[in-house]
Order: C-alpha cells, then sequence, then structure tokens
C-alpha cells in the first residue's frame, strides 16, 4: 500500500477552507458553508493558525496575502479592537500572532500579541486561589481554556525576549492550572471551577481541547527551562488522552460536535504533533503519536471526507451533515497539516 500524501490532502483542505468559507469582502471566516456570515472572534485566531501551516509548509505568498486581509476583517467585525471580552479568546490570537511574526518577521503581529498579552494579564486574580478568569465579567469562574493558553503565551514570549518577567507568569498560571486543574491520579486535565459559584470542578466533563492545551503549556514551558517536570507532565496527559474511551474510542477522537466544539481535537492535534517533533520526547511516545494522528488522519479520509467538496464531519468516523461549521472544517486542515509535518520530518 502507498504511502498517503498528506501534503496534496493538506492542500485540498486548505482549498475547501477558503472556498466555503471565507468571505472574500469582509476577509474573515463565516460560520458555516451555508451561507451563516456569523462572526466568530476566536475562530478567526485559529483560521490565522491554519493559514501558517499552510505557508510554514509551503512558502506560498498567498497565505501572507490571506493573513493579513483576516487580521484587517478581524479587527474591523471585532468593533476595531483585538481586545474582547472572553480572556481566553484572546489568548488565541496572541498566540496565533506571535508565531505569525516568528514565521514572517512583519513587526505588526508582534504588536498585536503584545497589546493581548498585556490585556490577558488583568485577568488573573486570587478568587480560587489564582489563575486567569475565563471572562472580564465573571471573573469568578476559572478554566483551563483561560489558563493553560495563557501559560504557553507567557513561554512563548520568554523564549523570544528572554524577560524574566514572562517566565515567571508562564510558572505561575502552569502550578495554579496543575494543583487546580489536573487529576492527580491520572494527567486527566479538567475543565473548569467555580462555574456555578460553588467552588466546585466538574469532573465529568473530558474535553480533547483542555487536553491539548495542558500538553502545550508543559510542552512551552520545558522548552524554557529544560525542567523535565514539565515534559513529563506533557507526556503523561498525552498518554491518557490516546488510552482514554471517552476522549478516544476506538483510536479515535471523539465527536464533539460543531459551533465550539468543532475546534477542540484540532487543538489537541496541534499540541499532541508538537510534542512529537520535540526531540527530548521519548521514541516510544514519539512513535505513538504518530501512530494515533495517523489512525485520526485515515479515518477521516475514508469515512468523514465528503468529495469532491472536500468537507470534513465532526465525527472522524462519519461523513458530515450539512450545514459544516468552519470551526469543524478548520480542525480536518489541523489533521492533515499536522501529518503532512510529521511525514515531512520523516516521523511518519
Amino acid at each position: 500500500m502507498p504511502a498517503i500524501a498528506w501534503a496534496a490532502r493538506a492542500d485540498s483542505a486548505q482549498a475547501a477552507l477558503t472556498q466555503y468559507f471565507w468571505d472574500a469582502d469582509k476577509h474573515y471566516y463565516c460560520e458555516d458553508n451555508a451561507g451563516k456570515a456569523n462572526y466568530n472572534y476566536w475562530w478567526q485566531a485559529h483560521g490565522l493558525d491554519v493559514l501558517l501551516d499552510g505557508y510554514q509548509r509551503t512558502k506560498n505568498p498567498a497565505y501572507l496575502a490571506q493573513m493579513q486581509q483576516l487580521q484587517v476583517g478581524t479587527k474591523a467585525q471585532n468593533h476595531d479592537t483585538y481586545l474582547n471580552e472572553y480572556y481566553d479568546d484572546m489568548e488565541w490570537q496572541a498566540l496565533a500572532c506571535l508565531r505569525a511574526f516568528e514565521l514572517t518577521k512583519d513587526p505588526a503581529y508582534r504588536a498585536t500579541a503584545a497589546l493581548l498579552w498585556a490585556n490577558i494579564k488583568t485577568g488573573w486574580n486570587e478568587q480560587q486561589g489564582g489563575g486567569i478568569a475565563w471572562r472580564k465579567t465573571q471573573l469568578g469562574y476559572k478554566n483551563t481554556p483561560a489558563n493553560a493558553p495563557a501559560a504557553i503565551l507567557a513561554a512563548r514570549f520568554y523564549l523570544l525576549d528572554h524577560r524574566a518577567e514572562d517566565l515567571a507568569w508562564a510558572k505561575k498560571i502552569y502550578a495554579w492550572e496543575k494543583k487546580t486543574l489536573v487529576d492527580p491520579a491520572t494527567g486527566l486535565v479538567w475543565d473548569g471551577v467555580n462555574g456555578k459559584g460553588d467552588g466546585q470542578i466538574d469532573k465529568r466533563m473530558h474535553f480533547t481541547y483542555n487536553q491539548g492545551v495542558y500538553i502545550g503549556a508543559g510542552l512551552a514551558l520545558y522548552q524554557a527551562t529544560k525542567q523535565r517536570g514539565y515534559l513529563a507532565g506533557a507526556e503523561r496527559t498525552a498518554a491518557y488522552t490516546l488510552a482514554d474511551p471517552i476522549l478516544s474510542p476506538n483510536g479515535i477522537l471523539r465527536n464533539e460536535n460543531s459551533r465550539d466544539g468543532g475546534l477542540f481535537k484540532g487543538i489537541l492535534v496541534r499540541y499532541l504533533t508538537s510534542l512529537a517533533i520535540e526531540p527530548a520526547t521519548s521514541a516510544a511516545s514519539r512513535a505513538s503519536y504518530a501512530r494515533f494522528l495517523a489512525t485520526n488522519g485515515q479515518s477521516l479520509g475514508q469515512h468523514a471526507t465528503r468529495r469532491p467538496q472536500y468537507l470534513f464531519g465532526t465525527s472522524w468516523a462519519a461523513l458530515p451533515t450539512d450545514p459544516v461549521d468552519a470551526s469543524t472544517e478548520m480542525s480536518g486542515v489541523m489533521l492533515l497539516e499536522a501529518l503532512a509535518e510529521l511525514q515531512a520530518r520523516h516521523i511518519l
């Protein structure tokens, strides 16, 4: 059986994302492929990351042009600012912009990331023992989506600028997250605390998103400090994710439905791929992650891709139903771009 050409599949997926979801006049990704033009701020951040995936792989300048258009559209649709009510949403925009700066050296991206990071830090307070709030009008609710990506962002700023303050923030946020929202027995990452104002953690919700960002936070802290404990934490959560029948039934990442949930698997894929690429990751773990991702990619291609449109389902084991959300499509693109990168690095 010939090897799958993952880069060719990634090209097809990128083309479909633009064809069916991109508003060429307003310069943002619409909510779905059926003409629903709703603007979702944090989806655009992942749209930027997906364009960066394509640019990093191909160096095609068309990606650069679309990235710049997207940033104009994002700001225009968000009341002429990049700032937002939700701290987690701003973190995604900042992470994508910082990566855009790293790949393009365009200072506008760095400036946006710095603006957002300064605002994100105002979300830290001592309710629930610390942590960054989920949103500005609900300062007592702390969750993984608002904290693990912030730890990644702080560590990446430290790796870029070597400011001790950024590393201190990364360590502080990670320590709160680990102490509060990570199961010490298994490495499973819980969603949040005090969502109902009762100080309780809802331990029933197993989201791929939360595992992904905690993996990313541990990896980023390891890269910033070379302290193996951070890497071990990331590998532990990754191992749990691959084996958990809720998160990965039959070895395929779970269906987390459309809307915001459509992005969850893609987030896990992005950071699991980064962990696979990290040279310090054990060879056995690297091989395990690569096999898992390839199995998911094969299932997506065989069972969950509507051709010739190249539209993906919320389940990576079943064809999509109409309409398809941009979030769902983006996760499929992320998976194929991840596999293309692993193949190019000879990890697959």
